[in-house]
């Protein structure tokens, strides 16, 4: 999907200049994340060949942005709007007990 493929170049680019700005060699941040250097081209070119996994052992590489992928859907406000359209809401309000 070209939308995707934007998205994964973007974030090659980001990865890349996070490395970059840190000072550390490709290789280093390769060897640090337990992948060759030819992955992390790849991911700093955005493929959408290489797993989720390597992406994010790149990222603890750059010290611990990895905890960056939580933010990934985190305000679903779509989902969210399709849930709401799912539940069923009572005709009354339910029965006090006394």
């Amino acid at each position: 999907m070209p939308q995707t493929q934007r998205v994964l170049e973007q974030m090659g680019e980001q990865i890349r200049m996070a490395r970059l700005r840190r000072g550390l060699s490709a290789q280093l941040v390769a060897d640090r994340a337990g992948i060759s250097r030819q992955t992390l081209v790849s991911i700093e070119k955005g493929a959408s060949t290489v797993s989720m996994g390597a992406y994010a052992a790149v990222l603890h590489a750059l010290n611990g942005m990895e905890t960056d992928l939580l933010f990934i859907a985190k305000d679903d406000e779509f989902g969210r709007k399709l849930q709401d359209l799912g539940l069923k809401t009572p005709k009354k309000a339910p029965r006090r007990e006394e």
